[in-house]
């Protein structure tokens, strides 16, 4: 699905080090469009990552009516395929051309914002303009204290369930919790030979895990940064994912596939949950209808603390912008109330606004409500406490490849759980 290939490898070191050294030498320029019609008004350029050509009719609107308010801004739209962006923005820094507005997610902009590239919110948006997002999506974009995005669309996973694989192992509801999923998990391998459910070990795929030990109840790191999980109950953590591969509930594959391995297992019936948006249920239908008609949707996954994450993407506005005002109209209108709901609608994911989010939308589902209708409304129901369980942080992907090594080694017998969390709050401390 669209939402979740945006947030695969697209940092290395080496960008970041070369997008540092660009805020401190360079500004942003618009010569190509100034040439190209738009000459006397003030241009914005604006990248999105994989919307196009899915939606637009929707952003080709939406920047019409904009440049029809604001007829001294010209708004150049650049949509960059998220396999490419990398490499984009790097060519756009070298030419001394970013975006004034740029589509990211908050896991990416925060390790930039941690090198001052971002334009800060705090004195550019009243409290009340502050409080029109969703409390917990603005404070994901906060890094010590200060705010560098625009809070833009959010997904809430939910549970997928193959209600015929379920019926045959004996479940008669589908788990809610990590303790009762790895009941339902034994059930489904005792009495089908199938597995419940997959989640991916590999570092560089999402950070499914890593969510995980905050919502079982453990934070990644303490407020200086240093690791907090090495602690009796982050070792409950590491040794609950170590029995469930080692007992033989979890596919081997965890440790080698990423998400795409968790649908293709779903759909043709291997596995009994799938953790995913609301989207999904599109295109399981085109590609396996059968598991289609007996999949029903119901709310994600969690621990003890009851916290549902969200994934979110923002809008963030460089620092070195030479159209600060301009970009900042922009931005503020494409994640306002009415054209939040209009995207959610089209793309079929939340929006970010307190008010966008409590639309009758998202809450009343008639009875002739297709799956896709009703998992839309399982999701947006979670939108109330969900929030951004991967705190802000500089090197968080370094955090997640430590974490994850770890665990495998655990999972793999190569080390006990004690050392190797031991070892992963070793690595990350002294990194």
């Amino acid at each position: 699905m669209f939402f979740i290939r945006h947030w695969k490898r697209f940092l290395t070191f080496a960008f970041i080090g070369l997008f540092s050294s660009w805020l401190i030498s360079c500004g942003n320029t618009n010569d190509a469009a100034n040439s190209s019609g738009n000459a006397g008004k003030t241009e914005v350029e604006f990248w999105t990552m994989q919307l196009s050509p899915d939606f637009d009719d929707y952003f080709n609107t939406l920047i019409a009516n904009f440049e029809a308010e604001n007829p001294d801004i010209a708004v150049n739209w650049l949509d960059v395929p998220w396999s490419d962006m990398e490499k984009k923005i790097l060519s756009a820094v070298s030419a001394n051309n970013a975006p004034d507005v740029v589509n990211l997610n908050p896991d990416f902009a925060s390790q930039l914002a941690a090198k001052g590239a971002w334009l800060s919110l705090d004195d550019k948006l009243s409290e009340s303009e502050q409080a029109t997002y969703l409390p917990g999506i603005w404070q994901a974009t906060q890094l010590n204290g200060s705010s560098f995005g625009f809070p833009w669309y959010l997904t809430t996973r939910v549970t997928l369930y193959n209600t015929a694989l379920l019926e045959e192992a004996g479940v008669s509801e589908p788990p809610t919790t990590f303790e009762a999923l790895a009941t339902v998990a034994k059930q489904v391998k005792d009495k089908t030979g199938k597995y419940a459910f997959f989640i991916s070990f590999v570092p560089e795929d999402a950070a499914d895990v890593l969510q995980s030990f905050v919502q079982m109840g453990v934070p990644l790191v303490d407020e200086s940064g240093q690791a907090a999980f090495n602690t009796l109950e982050g070792k409950k953590v590491f040794q609950y994912w170590t029995d469930m591969y080692q007992q033989e509930l979890l596919p081997q594959e965890v440790l080698t596939q990423g998400h795409a391995q968790a649908i293709q297992l779903y759909e043709s019936g291997q596995t009994a949950i799938l953790a995913s948006g609301a989207e999904k249920l599109d295109s399981i239908a085109q590609n396996a209808p059968t598991i289609a008609e007996v999949t029903k949707s119901a709310p994600q996954i969690t621990g003890s603390t009851g916290k549902i994450n969200v994934a979110a993407m923002d809008l963030v506005i460089p620092q070195a912008t030479d159209a600060p005002e301009a970009a900042l109209a922009f931005a503020t209108y494409v994640t306002n109330d009415a054209n939040q709901l209009e995207f959610a609608k089209e793309a079929n994911v939340l929006p970010s606004t307190v008010k966008a989010a409590s639309d009758s939308y998202f809450s009343e589902v008639p009875d002739s409500a297709s799956p896709v209708e009703v998992a839309r409304s399982v999701s947006a129901s979670q939108l109330g406490g969900a929030e951004v369980l991967i705190p802000a942080m500089e090197d968080v992907k370094e955090l997640q490849k430590i974490v994850y090594n770890n665990l495998q080694a655990s999972m793999l017998g190569t080390k006990t759980v004690d050392q190797a969390v031991t070892d992963a709050a070793d690595e990350w401390n002294n990194r």
